[in-house]
């Protein structure tokens, strides 16, 4: 994992290997930059840490085809009273409009379609780029919080 420095728009930036055993530090180290997060405790380490895990298997599984050759970015920010994260990998893309609804009874059997249904459920906005390699979370909050070294919403 490689942080890197650019706080003119935003205030923590990964590059992570595509290496599934590489997920729950990248996101111990995300939640670790969250500071004055107790208010929000119960949101962040339940909804946001399982968004942004979905969010990097995703993109390491189906984004990079668990290629180890490419990473995948992980940009995250406290804005406008709301906790975002950018998670953008290095494949071709998807249409997230083509995956299978899995609370259907038709899908209920079939794995695919899960985990962008976890991140749905459990976040306030969760939007992709036109490419369909780049997605967004974003975890609405009810009062100021501050990642370490960066902006206070």
């Amino acid at each position: 994992m490689i942080p890197l420095n650019d706080p003119l728009d935003r205030d923590l930036v990964l590059e992570i290997p595509t290496d599934i055993q590489s997920i729950e530090g990248a996101v111990d180290y995300v939640m670790s930059h969250c500071i004055s997060c107790v208010e929000q405790a119960r949101r962040l380490n339940l909804n946001f840490r399982v968004g942004l895990t979905e969010a990097l298997s995703n993109a390491m599984l189906y984004g990079n085809g668990r290629d180890p050759s490419k990473n995948v970015v992980v940009e995250v920010g406290v804005h406008e009273g709301a906790l975002r994260a950018k998670i953008r990998d290095q494949g071709v893309g998807f249409d997230p409009d083509t995956v299978p609804d899995p609370t259907l009874p038709e899908n209920l059997a079939r794995p695919c379609g899960r985990g962008l249904f976890l991140m749905r459920e459990l976040l306030d906005e969760v939007s992709y780029n036109e490419q369909g390699n780049e997605v967004t979370l974003v975890l609405r909050l009810d009062s100021a919080v501050t990642l370490e070294g960066g902006a206070q919403a």
